[in-house]
């Protein structure tokens, strides 16, 4: 099944890095009496990913804020280890984007947002996408047609609908 508007989004565990190395982090409660942002990429370092949509996010998480999102959350099929240093790099960490992990891809194929893509090396990942989630109900979402394109998906896509 994929979600759609209106549903409410299955609880699931992601990863992060800690202190002390990966922890687990609840959706949840991340979602719990909060307005959150999500919004997943294919492939953490690659080059859509890193040059169009992180960076949309980064640009418009102060009017996001305005508009009463509490936290924006950026999402891949790929390791803790690899969100770390991703978020860092990008600079989505130091912006405040939470960076979470998808490691199994357990959300992401929970949702109806997997794909694979084997003549570039994407197996079992996520679509590109973008949704408003108020106490985890979805209420706007955008989804690409495309894993390289990010127009309906980036920030400056979604928020023009809040």
């Amino acid at each position: 099944m994929t979600i759609t508007t209106g549903d409410t989004l299955p609880g699931a565990t992601f990863l992060v890095m800690g202190a002390e190395g990966p922890q687990p982090v609840s959706l949840g409660e991340k979602m719990k009496d909060r307005t959150v942002v999500i919004f997943a990429v294919p492939a953490a370092f690659s080059g859509t990913c890193s040059t169009a949509h992180v960076p949309s996010f980064m640009r418009t998480k102060d009017q996001f804020t305005e508009k009463g999102v509490d936290e924006i959350i950026c999402i891949s099929v790929n390791d803790p280890f690899v969100m770390k240093v991703w978020g860092e790099m990008t600079g989505a960490t130091e912006a405040g984007i939470t960076m979470l992990a998808d490691a199994e891809g357990a959300f992401t194929q929970a949702i109806g947002m997997d794909f694979t893509a084997p003549a570039v090396g994407l197996i079992n990942r996520s679509r590109r996408y973008a949704m408003l989630v108020e106490n985890g109900v979805v209420k706007i979402l955008h989804v690409e047609e495309s894993p390289g394109t990010c127009e309906a998906s980036a920030g400056e896509g979604l928020l023009a609908e809040i």
